[in-house]
């Protein structure tokens, strides 16, 4: 639950704009553990340590990793999904692993945008990883599905804006990861679907609610109820992805295309841009007054920051502005 889901009580009543003030700032922008993962730490330790801009091969047991870009790009993370054998399935070791990464993530107000990508040809994610399912009883198989909605949950809502580089199939499970992200960037060539009701399922890491948020009901339920698959153009003409690229020769279109995308987001103010996102995902979750609300309050946050008053001397000055994050 974040700081605004806070903002109503039991009663439905919003608590006082003071107090959100104090808990937002406390729990995103001040946190310790955004210290631990700054001035170019790793944001994992998984036996490799990727240091910011070094890309070594992962070792064996290493599924899910992060990387830090460094120079124009520095403030962008790659979460880099490399489970080669498996299509990048969704096991226990990779969700393992992507938990501590996205974990890692969430109180560093050095990381301005994470792009999602994957190192296997042809795959984004295939969702979920059925010869470890076939193995689960109707209890196990509960408890991982729960854990694996637990961790969209938290993908979803990562303080900074997110991007998913979908350069191959994202069936499922997969699917399910990109629609946790804010953006979505698809080569025109991957496939797409939640397939669930074709193996006997229904979405259940969040698919079932997201989409239809994202493409209207009506449609949502004719890709779920048929397990259609669909290109990447498609999925841009229904909305479901923000672009659909020409794949290229060494496969990663959508992955070029992401970065571009966050390299956009990178000269803005951040502490700005991560208001507006929980200004904006909170406000869908309530009616319009309500809404009008929150964004009072995250725009209250905003007011104070040094970034707000560089803003403004930029402008009067007209020169690009250098934002700090304060």
């Amino acid at each position: 639950m974040t700081a605004l889901s806070r903002t109503f009580s039991s009663s439905g009543h919003l608590l006082s704009c003071r107090r959100l003030v104090i808990t937002l700032v406390g729990n995103h922008y001040r946190h310790p553990a955004g210290v631990l993962a700054a001035a170019g730490q790793p944001l994992t330790g998984f036996r490799q340590q990727q240091r910011r801009g070094q890309h070594s091969e992962p070792n064996d047991d290493v599924e899910v990793y992060s990387k830090r870009l460094e120079g124009e790009d520095e403030g962008i993370v790659e979460v880099v999904m490399c489970r080669h054998k498996a299509r990048n399935a969704l096991g226990h070791v990779f969700v393992s692993q992507m938990r501590e990464v996205v974990s890692c993530m969430s109180h560093d107000s050095a990381v301005r945008a994470v792009v999602f990508r994957s190192l296997v040809p042809g795959v984004f994610c295939a969702g979920a990883d059925l010869k470890e399912r076939a193995l689960m009883d109707n209890s196990e198989s509960d408890l991982f599905v729960h854990g694996l909605r637990s961790l969209m949950t938290q993908i979803a809502v990562l303080p900074m804006p997110t991007l998913a580089a979908m350069d191959g199939v994202a069936l499922g499970g997969g699917l399910e990861l990109a629609l946790a992200c804010d953006l979505r960037v698809a080569a025109d060539s991957a496939q797409m679907g939640l397939i669930e009701t074709t193996r006997g399922l229904l979405p259940g890491a969040g698919g079932s609610q997201r989409l239809p948020r994202m493409v209207g009901l009506t449609k949502a339920k004719e890709l779920i109820f048929t397990g259609r698959r669909f290109g990447g153009q498609v999925a841009l003409e229904m909305g479901l992805v923000n672009s659909a690229v020409k794949q290229n020769q060494t496969q990663d279109a959508a992955y070029r295309e992401a970065i571009c995308l966050a390299r956009e987001i990178l000269p803005q103010a951040p502490i700005a841009v991560r208001m507006a996102k929980e200004a904006m995902n909170r406000g869908m979750e309530v009616d319009i007054t309500s809404a009008m609300a929150i964004e009072r309050m995250c725009y209250a946050l905003v007011i104070p920051t040094k970034d707000r008053q560089e803003g403004m001397a930029a402008f009067i000055e007209k020169r690009p502005p250098r934002y700090t994050g304060q």
